[in-house]
């Protein structure tokens, strides 16, 4: 048997009025997923333990079928497993983002969505005039980057606060705040006039673009220890295509076989059929593939109720299409990680739907792929690393 994991982040959400009550993932054409309803078992799932963040750390780490709590790995030291940063006993890796910041509002998490290319410049830059024996900046993909620093361990312990939280609000009392924090806050001070020098910067300025006012360094990760592979705890050879740091640092963590597929992407220009069938090109000498689309979450923390549509209806249309038609010999489990309400424009860690279709597994009468209708069949999964084992049952 094979099996494919189809992760399509903070693709549930909230009613909206503008959509008649319905959510985006409710809202959106999506025939092939309700077809895999009608065929399969639907039912909801709760991917973020109470207390847990409702970040794609907890829930990603969920779906593979880990604890996140007793398996628990800081995102920022995923991510740095992500780049092929090994981090010494006394490092902590942060994720540090390019934000913009106007008048003391965060204005854009991401920098406008700022190209990996531009970025990374930028990046150098930073690391040109502020790496020491303390710090080490590591350019990522896109505005997602590693800030490693050496002799803290108490970073660990301070409260931060993600700039996809804070979209359009004040940022005073919302950067890193504990004992020693006041490291962190002189070098986002000291990061300021590098940015303003930048000519990176000074370029995206004259084309009207949203240059990078500041760093913004949250989410601390140490060294992880004691992780099992995924072909040790599952049995099964995975592997597993992202176009985010986030997903193939845990491929990384986990043991599980990366893919490099050209087009895939963290966003709306994600070439989807060349992802899935990469992916599935991948079965014929994996036993799982893991794939990971992020577009529908980015414009959930855009606020983008058309462009979330968009990237669920494309999902469905090249990417779930192509799964039905290897429903006879595959089993697919489709879900979002968590959700991403648009007017959030973040994370919540409420349950989310998915659905199993393939050989052996029963059908449970959910006729279509919404929150509602999973929830209707009566069908919780909690805690939702079991969602694996209900994907692997009767190999």
């Amino acid at each position: 048997m094979k099996y494919v994991i189809l992760i399509l982040d903070g693709a549930a959400g909230w009613p909206l009025d503008e959509l008649g009550s319905r959510t985006t993932l409710g809202f959106a054409k999506k025939p092939h997923l309700d077809a895999l309803a009608a065929a399969g078992t639907l039912g909801l799932a709760q991917t973020v333990p109470p207390g847990t963040e409702p970040s794609s750390s907890a829930a990603c780490t969920s779906i593979l079928g880990y604890d996140p709590i007793a398996d628990y790995v800081g995102r920022g030291a995923i991510e740095a497993a992500s780049l092929g940063i090994t981090l010494a006993d006394d490092e902590v890796a942060l994720r540090m983002n390019l934000v913009h910041i106007a008048d003391g509002h965060m204005g854009s998490y991401s920098c406008g969505h700022i190209k990996t290319e531009e970025s990374r410049a930028i990046v150098a830059e930073l690391a040109d005039a502020l790496g020491d024996g303390t710090f080490c900046f590591h350019p990522g993909v896109a505005y997602r980057h590693i800030l490693v620093v050496k002799g803290h361990p108490e970073l660990l312990d301070l409260a931060y606060t993600p700039p996809h939280d804070i979209s359009d609000k004040p940022v005073a009392g919302r950067t890193p705040q504990g004992a020693g924090a006041e490291l962190l806050a002189d070098l986002m001070a000291r990061a300021r006039p590098v940015l303003a020098a930048s000519a990176t910067n000074a370029a995206r300025v004259v084309r009207g673009d949203l240059h990078a006012t500041d760093i913004w360094p949250f989410w601390p990760g140490a060294a992880p220890r004691g992780l099992r592979p995924f072909s040790e705890v599952r049995g099964v050879r995975a592997a597993m295509t992202s176009g985010v740091d986030l997903l193939n640092g845990l491929a990384v963590l986990f043991g599980i076989d990366r893919l490099d597929i050209p087009g895939v992407t963290d966003g709306a220009d994600n070439d989807y059929r060349a992802q899935i069938e990469g992916a599935l090109a991948a079965l014929e000498d994996h036993d799982l593939v893991v794939v990971h689309v992020e577009s529908p979450d980015e414009e959930g923390h855009a606020g983008d109720v058309a462009g979330k549509v968009a990237a669920i209806e494309a999902i469905d249309r090249e990417m779930v299409s192509v799964l039905r038609g290897r429903l006879g010999e595959i089993r697919v489990l489709a879900m979002p990680d968590h959700p991403t309400p648009i007017e959030l424009k973040t994370h919540v860690g409420e349950p989310v739907p998915f659905v199993l279709a393939g050989p052996g597994i029963g059908v449970n009468g959910g006729a279509e792929f919404r929150e509602v209708v999973a929830a209707d069949t009566g069908l919780l999964v909690d805690p939702g690393r079991g969602v694996v084992d209900l994907l692997l049952g009767g190999r």
